[in-house]
């Protein structure tokens, strides 16, 4: 099932080799925006995203229609010669490849960065891999987990007097994958000031690095090693998660000097301003300082329940918001006004919720044109509109190319 693709990337032809997060997450975002996004599958495998997932429907992935979702599927063995053969037809006329296997696996099929632009110099290559395609660890495997210890983000999540902990996602993955979408929409700018394709390289830890803010800086410039301190931020208080009366907790983020302030009049403790422990933003940050203003919060959370708090603080306007699992999520009625969760059907799923699309754009937004594809459902299609006559597909579904 398809439909008639809208958004700013709608004549934007793209092609999706890979598998698991990181790449097609990337293909996720540009096919949300209207690209023609083809994506090839191993031929009765498909990519494990469709298995994938902790909370299954009768076996089936609810990941995947996410995951998928606006992508045309082909079953195409890119190990077999033929299969090479139909990419290269593909790549003629398309604008973007988008690739997230180990460096060297195009190469090792004779699809090296060269012969793809001799075949369309116009063509933008996005390659996605654990290390990058260059550098001492470029032929190493890569996954999230690994990308986000390497790089400095696991050792400051969770406690000091315990191991690291993970986001709870594969946040290495997604990064990757936004930073290539950025790269290839920037790619695709350029070319339209001088008609040439060019290579985009992303690594997972690449991605990593570019998101951990200053740690990198405070320890060039200081020496510093930022740790884990759990709930808190070294240096920003009030920021925490405090406890309610019902059972909940919330997040109060009033680092600021004048949110601080309106905090303590919402508290009724407009004195705790004049306490030099407390009146500035760098005094709140000491780390004695920081557990005390956290205490005397939390002791005044501790007697309101939560909607009576979020609505104390909003009208202050101090920032705040109640911690939300996926089910709280589902039924926020800010995140439906804005279709950031959306109902759509998926095929063999029924109804379901997913989350919406990011950026929201005035003109050309993008759409859910569909839910992620059953395997192969468009190889017929797509190789017919590339030329390949019925009784050619016929013969290469018989030996084992599609």
């Amino acid at each position: 099932m398809t439909a008639p693709a809208t958004g700013p990337l709608s004549d934007i032809k793209v092609i999706e080799l890979g598998s698991f997060i990181a790449g097609p997450y990337c293909g996720q975002l540009l096919a949300d925006m209207g690209a023609d996004l083809v994506k090839f599958e191993d031929p009765g495998k498909g990519d494990p995203m469709r298995q994938w997932g902790f909370a299954k429907k009768d076996g089936a992935s609810v990941w995947w229609p996410v995951i998928g979702r606006n992508k045309k599927s082909v079953t195409i063995d890119l190990r077999k010669s033929r299969g090479q053969d139909i990419l290269r037809r593909l790549l003629t006329d398309a604008d973007v490849l988008l690739e997230n296997f180990r460096p060297g696996t195009l190469e090792k099929w004779g699809l090296t960065v060269e012969a793809l632009h001799a075949l369309n110099p116009k063509l933008i290559i996005a390659r996605v891999s654990g290390y990058g395609q260059y550098g001492p660890y470029a032929e190493k495997a890569g996954f999230a987990a690994v990308a986000e210890a390497m790089g400095g983000m696991r050792t400051i999540n969770g406690y000091p007097d315990r191991l690291p902990t993970r986001t709870g996602l594969s946040i290495g993955d997604t990064l990757a994958g936004i930073y290539t979408a950025f790269g290839i929409v920037s790619a695709l700018h350029q070319r339209s000031l001088d008609g040439k394709g060019q290579v985009i390289d992303v690594g997972l830890t690449d991605a990593i690095l570019a998101s951990i803010e200053g740690i990198v800086a405070e320890y060039s410039v200081t020496g510093h090693v930022r740790g884990r301190t759990g709930l808190t931020s070294p240096g920003f208080a009030p920021s925490n998660i405090y406890p309610t009366l019902d059972g909940h907790h919330i997040v109060i983020g009033a680092n600021a000097d004048t949110i601080c302030k309106r905090l303590f009049t919402v508290m009724g403790m407009d004195f705790l301003m004049e306490d030099p422990r407390f009146a500035t933003h760098g005094a709140r940050g000491q780390p004695d300082n920081q557990a005390e203003i956290d205490r005397i919060i939390g002791d005044w959370t501790r007697t309101k329940p939560r909607d009576e708090l979020l609505a104390l603080l909003d009208g202050a306007s101090v920032p705040a918001g109640g911690v939300n699992d996926a089910a709280a999520v589902a039924t926020d009625p800010h995140f439906r006004a804005r279709d950031m969760i959306v109902e759509v059907e998926a095929q063999g799923l029924g109804r379901m919720l997913m989350q919406g699309i990011v950026p929201k754009l005035t003109r050309t937004p993008g759409a859910i044109r569909w839910t992620g594809a059953r395997l192969g459902e468009h190889t017929d299609a797509v190789l017919a509109a590339a030329g390949y006559s019925a009784e050619e597909i016929a013969a290469m579904r018989t030996g084992g190319v599609l």
